[in-house]
C-alpha cells in the first residue's frame, strides 16, 4: 500500500529509534531526503504526498545498511559541522559535535587578532580549518594532513564553502619537523588520531569497521601524536602564539603535562557537550 512521505520519516524514525540509534529523527530525516533526492524543505513541503513503490524500497534499502552498521554521513556522502555541509568519504572522520567545541575555542581566539595565520594538523575533513575560516573572517588556513584521500575531501569542501582564496590544503606529515617553508603561524589546531591501538578492536562496530583506521590510531597508549606535535611543531607557533588539541577521554592531564614540558604555559581545559574534557590549549611561552 502507498504511503506518504511523512508518515514513512515517522515509521523511519521510531525503526532507529527502536534499534538505539544515535539520533533517529536526524538520521531518519537525512535518509529519507538522500535517497528520495529532496531537501529538507521540500520533504516538509511534499509530506502529505505519496511515494512510488519504487522509490519506497530504494528508501528502505539505505536504512538497512545503516541498521547494518554504515554510518549515515558515508552512505549520504556528507554531514554538517559548525553550520558548514561538508562532503564525507571513509578516506575522513565524520565529524562529531564535540569537536566544535575545539573549533569554537579556536575561533574566539582568532577573532581577537588583527590577522590570523592557522594550521589545521591532521585535518580529515577540513571541517576545523574550515570553520575557523568561515567564522574568523580575517584568518588564513592550511589545512594539512598525510592522507591523499582526506586531502581530496578538503578540497572539495573548501570549494564547497566558497573559502578557496583563504584556505589551501596540504600533504602534511603530522609526525615529522615541519619545513621551514610552511612559515609561522599564529595558531595551530588538531583534532589527532588518539585511540589506543589495543582499543581499536573493542569500538563500536559503525567506528571500527566503517572509519579510517588511520585517523583513528594514536599508537599504544593513544598519545603519539601529542608528544610528535607538540615537540616538533612548536617552532612552526609564532611566539605567543596557541596550540590547540582535541583529546580523548582520561587523556587531558596528561597532554596538559606533555605541553607544560616543552614550554607552553596558560594551559586551559575545556570540557565537551557531555561534562567530559575535551579540548586542552596553551601558548607558547616568549622566553622558549
Amino acid at each position: 500500500m502507498a504511503i506518504t512521505y511523512n508518515n514513512l520519516y515517522l515509521d523511519i524514525r521510531k525503526k532507529l529509534r527502536q534499534a538505539d540509534a544515535a539520533d533517529p529523527t536526524l538520521e531518519a530525516r537525512e535518509l529519507v531526503c538522500f535517497a528520495t533526492g529532496k531537501t529538507r524543505e521540500e520533504l516538509f513541503r511534499d509530506g502529505g504526498l505519496y511515494l512510488s513503490p519504487e522509490l519506497e524500497k530504494q528508501v528502505w534499502d539505505l536504512v538497512q545498511r545503516h541498521l547494518d552498521g554504515e554510518p549515515v554521513a558515508y552512505l549520504i556522502g556528507e554531514w554538517e559541522f559548525y553550520g558548514l555541509p561538508l562532503d564525507i568519504s571513509p578516506d575522513v572522520l565524520i565529524p562529531r559535535p564535540d569537536t566544535e567545541v575545539l573549533a569554537k575555542l579556536a575561533i574566539d581566539y582568532c577573532n581577537t587578532l588583527p590577522e590570523c595565520r592557522a594550521l589545521d594538523l591532521c585535518a580529515g575533513s577540513g571541517c576545523v580549518g574550515l570553520a575557523l575560516a568561515a567564522h574568523a573572517p580575517h584568518s588564513r588556513v592550511v589545512l594539512g594532513d598525510i592522507s591523499e584521500g582526506a586531502l581530496r575531501i578538503c578540497r572539495q569542501n573548501i570549494r564547497r564553502s566558497g573559502l578557496s582564496g583563504r584556505v589551501v590544503p596540504m600533504r602534511i606529515n603530522a609526525m615529522e619537523k615541519p619545513n621551514a617553508n610552511l612559515g609561522e603561524f599564529h595558531c595551530i589546531v588538531s583534532n589527532p588520531p588518539y585511540i589506543p591501538s589495543g582499543d581499536i578492536p573493542g569500538l563500536e562496530p559503525s567506528v571500527r569497521d566503517y572509519e579510517p583506521h588511520l585517523a583513528l590510531d594514536g599508537g599504544e597508549d593513544g598519545l603519539e601524536f601529542y608528544c610528535a606535535i607538540t615537540q616538533l611543531w612548536k617552532d612552526a607557533l609564532l611566539p605567543g602564539g596557541r596550540l590547540y588539541y582535541e583529546v580523548g577521554i582520561g587523556q587531558a592531564d596528561t597532554v596538559l603535562r606533555i605541553m607544560r614540558a616543552v614550554g607552553f604555559g596558560d594551559i586551559q581545559v575545556e570540557k565537551d557537550l557531555n561534562g567530559i574534557p575535551r579540548v586542552v590549549y596553551g601558548t607558547l611561552c616568549t622566553e622558549v
